[in-house]
């Protein structure tokens, strides 16, 4: 949890920031990098102003790529190379009536009750709101203190994560890395696109190495609920299809993969991204499953490694 108050002004400025290489470090420095990384599609997963590890392994992905000799350290080439991007990390945005329009629920714990919900939507403004600038609604409050984030027309400060959509291109591949708990799309000359912490399959489900294919895309599907494909279902559950919605189990999006009953998707909890095991399935934030699913197509590889 981000401690303290963050100073926009100081997260804004281009010059200064120290190096960042600890999971213990947060702050102003820590956020900046969260956004320049989130901007260059290297997801940090959700931007919290924390130095944890979806951060490291992020930071360490562009280092990589930019052939920057600094592992998972924001060192002062990595921060050259980042502030070559140079629109403020946090900007002023007003709450729209469409943004606490709703539907709201509160979402139960329970498959059949979920099952009994006409859509699985957000639980209230705030927590959509940290999904639309991919951000911990914690980090959204330290920015805000004081602040209601129900009331249309308020200016609340949020991470500028806008940036240029990836196109989808010819020749790309998506590599998963059960080690590593990451998804990578590359191009046909193997040129990183794109960087997503993940979540991956346990020791009861583990995740089906091999050579895949994408089949297709399901933009917010239904999710079929079957107690008998999940080893910790209850004796009680019953087959359940639960509404679409950002809080159904596989969120935006659905990345179906040629290996039957697995995929790519979103989650209804991006907090856990990267640091939980999941059913089999790989994992990401509701909006970097959106990304990869913009950037590929039916027939694209997906190699998936230990």
């Amino acid at each position: 949890m981000p401690q303290g108050r963050f100073d926009a002004r100081i997260a804004n400025h281009p010059s200064g920031h120290p190096i960042v290489n600890s999971s213990k470090q947060y702050g102003d420095a820590v956020l900046r990098a969260q956004v320049l990384l989130d901007r260059a599609h290297f997801s940090p997963g959700e931007i919290d102003g924390r130095f944890g590890v979806n951060t490291a392994r992020a930071a360490a992905a562009f280092n990589r790529a930019r052939g920057i000799d600094a592992g998972a350290e924001i060192s002062a080439a990595t921060w050259r190379a980042l502030n070559l991007d140079s629109a403020p990390v946090v900007v002023r945005y007003r709450i729209s009536t469409d943004d606490v329009g709703g539907p709201f629920a509160r979402i139960p714990d329970e498959m059949s009750d979920k099952a009994k919900l006409p859509i699985l939507a957000y639980e209230h403004p705030l927590e959509a709101l940290g999904e639309k600038f991919h951000a911990s609604p914690r980090l959204l409050a330290a920015l805000n203190p004081g602040e209601q984030f129900d009331r249309a027309g308020t200016r609340i400060l949020v991470p500028n994560v806008a940036s240029a959509p990836l196109a989808a291109v010819d020749g790309v591949t998506v590599r998963v890395s059960k080690s590593h708990r990451t998804v990578v799309a590359t191009d046909r000359e193997g040129r990183v696109l794109a960087h997503y912490p993940a979540t991956i399959g346990s020791s009861h489900d583990p995740l089906p190495l091999g050579h895949w294919r994408i089949n297709g895309i399901a933009w917010f599907p239904p999710f079929n609920y079957d107690p008998a494909l999940f080893w910790d279902a209850k004796a009680s559950d019953r087959e359940a299809e639960l509404a679409p919605g950002p809080n159904n189990p596989v969120g935006a999006v659905w990345i179906d993969l040629s290996k039957p009953h697995y995929g790519i998707h979103g989650t209804p909890e991006p907090s856990t991204i990267g640091k939980t095991s999941s059913h089999g399935c790989i994992r990401l934030t509701n909006w970097d499953a959106v990304e990869l699913a913009s950037l590929v197509r039916p027939g694209v590889r997906a190699i998936l490694v230990r």
